[in-house]
């Protein structure tokens, strides 16, 4: 479930007049700012953008950027966007990330994200940036972790619930076979995780584990780490439960010397409407402490204040 809070019909033109005063003058109002965005939703916000534009023939996400900074700024910003322009976003960002693009950003959106919404993702990226996902993400990545990430953007999986249970039991030992024998770019690992329905992926899964004792990404785990190997566990674990998954990244995040501010940003913004009341819960039940508490403990000012009100702090 979300956890923003937001009011049934607010005027869109009324939200666009506060948004402009809140950003005349001398000093931007960012509590103003705050109590608008961080109580719309997606659809509400598009209509701000529009009716601050026709206002004031002025882009309100291009004004918030000159208004604002620092890590309040880029969450307010990816706040705002339309959720698959987000998405497009944060892709095109872990792309060109250097050294190594950042393939967990790539793996997690990918799994994660519906057939339907990895499709709009993928239209958003082509018309902001005016290439595919897939030739960017290739340009940019080489050999097994290419042939891996390249998979998991350009297939549209099966969203049925049907499970091939006889199949299930037959990939789960190949998918033994291969690590057993440390073959982790072996091309039915690619084929299986890339391409089959997350529902015969889990049935694949709950086999190997029953068959052989453990799960595979602890097996997985006990190997040499590479990228491509650590994004292959990902993707599995993205698959199996994405709720753990983020809780483990916002727990990580909060818990490093120095918090990740990117990775707090990213699981808070993209997940305030859809699940993130799962997640708060599932790190309250890990950590003992309610996640309002661990951010608030860990980041400060308007950044902090914004954090809490998608988190679903009232006034």
């Amino acid at each position: 479930m979300a956890t923003i809070v937001f009011p049934e019909h607010p005027s869109p033109v009324a939200d666009a007049e506060a948004l402009r005063k809140a950003c005349q003058g001398w000093g931007t109002d960012e509590k103003a700012i705050i109590s608008i965005l961080g109580r719309r939703n997606a659809i509400q916000r598009k209509l701000i953008r529009q009716a601050y534009e026709d206002l004031y023939q002025e882009d309100l996400v291009k004004r918030l950027e000159s208004e604002l900074s620092g890590d309040f700024e880029k969450a307010v910003y990816r706040w705002v966007l339309d959720p698959e322009d987000r998405d497009a976003v944060l892709l095109h960002v872990a792309i060109k990330k250097t050294p190594v693009v950042d393939y967990r950003v790539i793996v997690e959106i990918s799994s994660i994200q519906s057939p339907e919404e990895l499709l709009a993702i993928k239209r958003a990226y082509q018309i902001r940036y005016k290439h595919s996902l897939e030739e960017d993400l290739a340009k940019h990545t080489t050999g097994d972790l290419r042939q891996f990430l390249v998979g998991l953007v350009s297939i549209y999986r099966y969203k049925g619930d049907e499970i091939d249970s006889r199949l299930a039991n037959s990939e789960a030992d190949i998918l033994l076979n291969a690590i057993k024998e440390k073959a982790f770019n072996h091309e039915e690992i690619i084929r299986i995780i890339t391409t089959r329905s997350k529902p015969q992926i889990l049935a694949t899964l709950n086999h190997y584990k029953d068959d052989h004792g453990s799960s595979i990404t602890k097996h997985l785990r006990d190997e040499p780490s590479s990228d491509y190997v650590s994004a292959v566990r990902i993707a599995i674990r993205c698959i199996s439960d994405h709720h753990k998954y983020y809780e483990k990244v916002i727990r990580q995040a909060l818990n490093r010397p120095g918090t990740d501010e990117d990775s707090l940003t990213r699981v808070i913004v993209t997940r305030a409407e859809k699940d993130l009341k799962e997640i708060k819960e599932l790190y309250h039940k890990r950590n003992s402490v309610a996640l309002e508490h661990a951010v608030a403990k860990e980041t400060s000012g308007h950044y902090e204040a914004f954090l809490l009100t998608l988190l679903g702090k009232q006034d």
